[in-house]
């Protein structure tokens, strides 16, 4: 008998509801993104305003309020390609090891004399012994202190080799230890780059590595490409030096293992600093714009347990001596230590305005990048050309919808009019899904909505056609279209399984835009799949109890 149970047709009402409730938010685009942009800022701290209050008056809250997010090529934005540089790693990697080193060797100064740091080639660090006969088990002492390296590829081996020749030791990373850094730093500023861009509140972001080195940004509704360059393009290092002294001259020698660096507010003062930090911004925990005690703006910042110890332990040894806070090679202020500092906090101050310190805070808090950044493309995609996308989009959806509901109509008649109902549905259930799991749409993604339309309705063309088959065998209309869904089933599901798992491929190896169309052609086949076997069927049930027709026609 043709029948569905009022379980099943309660529990396909419901799916159908949800779906088209999921995606009404996207019939109102404009109005539901300005009532989530003033949630937003009132959760935020934000003071509410008039404005702010209508609009989160615009959109009732007892409905579902999540977006479909337009990619880059729809609603417009910055693109940026960028080239890591990974080896600007390897000189602070042999900075850090060389303190480690330096207390080692002392250890064993009766033996190996007396120990000097010499310039060598960014990644090395070479020590000059007073004593050549003892540089076999300096060489030894420093080898004691390699550890494993951490990657699957570099499985037993040692982060640093070591070699000497007369008085002098030579320590660099080893092979697997660089192959294992450049993975750590690319992954490094792919993490900062994403909190630096979430931090300014932007939608959809996409963020990837291309090949070895290089990441690709994309950056949906911002004015220009600079302004992303200016936000993640510093790289906002924060340290903390030793004053060694100040001149006028910027072209005097700082003496070996110093620094020349300029005052950040003070024209023609240049600060010698020790080239070793004895604090780095990796040890900072937050950072928060603020006002300082004469009410210019500035930055608070607070240190790890890590960092606290060691800014205390070096503040207490060094109470009437100056030390420089030094963000991307300018020396901010060198206050004198009066007292020891073991708080684990301080406070930044300088000639700020409210936006640089709150610029500041948030490349603080989000983390200086690892190695400098080259942007080798850039550009700039202005809302029109989104616009226009979108339309061309929407006139691309249309005549497909028309002239899928007109061949329906002509083709089944009455049948085709059911399903071109389930069509309609099965496109909001689209846009819900799409709305659930926050996904973003691209031109490629129009283009898999545009193809479900085509393919909607290839379920029903099979479930007809076997109709149509059955009636010929002078079956009665109940008994033929009960027959024809049977038997349509196995057809419909081979099809759209073998659509589906080319979906998954699409989506498993490729990437930004293939991504996109990947994921609406596999929920499409899945909503279509849905409305095709339940609700065109649930629709010809109901029309078939209500009219009891003795023949039909399809």
């Amino acid at each position: 008998m043709l029948q569905i149970s009022l379980f099943k047709r309660v529990m396909i009402f419901l799916t159908v509801a949800v779906g088209l409730i999921l995606a009404a938010p996207n019939a109102f685009y404009t109005k539901v993104e300005r009532h989530n942009d003033a949630v937003a800022l009132l959760e935020g701290g934000t003071s509410q305003t008039a404005e702010l209050a209508a609009d989160v008056a615009g959109w009732p809250d007892f409905l579902p309020s999540s977006l479909v997010n337009l990619g880059l090529d729809l609603r417009g934005g910055a693109h940026l390609l960028a080239e890591v540089q990974v080896e600007d790693v390897y000189t602070d990697r042999m900075d850090a090891y060389w303190v480690e080193i330096r207390d080692a060797l002392r250890t064993e100064r009766a033996t190996i004399g007396t120990i000097r740091r010499q310039n060598a080639p960014d990644g090395e660090l070479r020590i000059k012994l007073s004593s050549p006969d003892g540089l076999t088990q300096a060489m030894q002492i420093v080898r004691n202190l390699a550890t494993p390296v951490v990657s699957l590829s570099g499985a037993g081996s040692t982060d640093i080799e070591v070699s000497g020749s007369g008085d002098t030791m030579t320590i660099r990373l080893s092979a697997a230890e660089r192959l294992a850094t450049d993975d750590r730093t690319m992954q490094q500023s792919l993490e900062i780059i994403r909190r630096r861009i979430d931090e300014v509140g932007t939608r959809e972001p996409t963020i990837q590595r291309q090949g070895e080195r290089r990441i690709l940004i994309q950056v949906p509704g911002v004015g220009s490409a600079e302004d992303v360059k200016t936000l993640i393009g510093t790289t906002a290092r924060l340290t903390f030096h030793p004053v060694v002294g100040s001149t006028g001259n910027e072209n005097e020698l700082p003496g070996p293992r110093n620094i020349l660096l300029p005052a950040l507010d003070q024209a023609g003062v240049y600060y010698i600093l020790e080239q070793t930090p004895v604090v780095t911004g990796d040890d900072l925990v937050d950072a928060q714009p603020a006002f300082d005690q004469n009410g210019f703006p500035s930055v608070n910042f607070r240190f790890n347990p890590s960092g606290a110890r060691k800014f205390g332990v070096y503040s207490g040894e060094n109470v009437g001596s100056p030390f420089a806070i030094v963000l991307d090679d300018e020396v901010i202020s060198a206050p004198t230590i009066r007292e020891a500092i073991t708080g684990g906090s301080g406070q930044i101050s300088g000639q700020f305005t409210v936006e640089e310190s709150t610029s500041l805070a948030v490349l603080l808090r989000a983390g200086a990048l690892p190695a400098e950044m080259t942007f080798l493309e850039e550009r700039t995609i202005g809302p029109e050309l989104g616009q226009d996308s979108i339309d061309a989009g929407k006139i691309a959806c249309i005549v497909a919808f028309i002239a899928v509901l007109a061949f329906m109509i002509l083709s089944y008649g009455l049948f085709g009019f059911f399903a071109n109902i389930a069509l309609i549905i099965n496109v909001g259930l689209i846009f819900g899904l799409l709305s659930l799991i926050g996904a973003t749409l691209t031109l490629p993604g129009i283009a898999g909505i545009v193809l479900t339309i085509g393919m909607a309705v290839d379920a029903n063309v099979l479930i007809f056609e076997r109709i149509k088959e059955e009636l010929k065998t002078a079956k009665g209309p109940a008994r033929a279209i009960e027959l024809g869904y049977e038997k349509a089933l196995s057809a419909i599901l081979d099809a759209n399984i073998t659509t589906f798992i080319t979906a998954v491929i699409l989506f498993a190896m490729g990437s930004g835009p293939v991504r996109g169309f990947a994921i609406t052609l596999g929920l499409g086949i899945l909503t279509s799949v849905f409305t095709a076997i339940f609700v065109t069927r649930v629709i010809i049930v109901m029309w078939f109890e209500r009219k009891r027709p003795k023949q039909i026609e399809v």
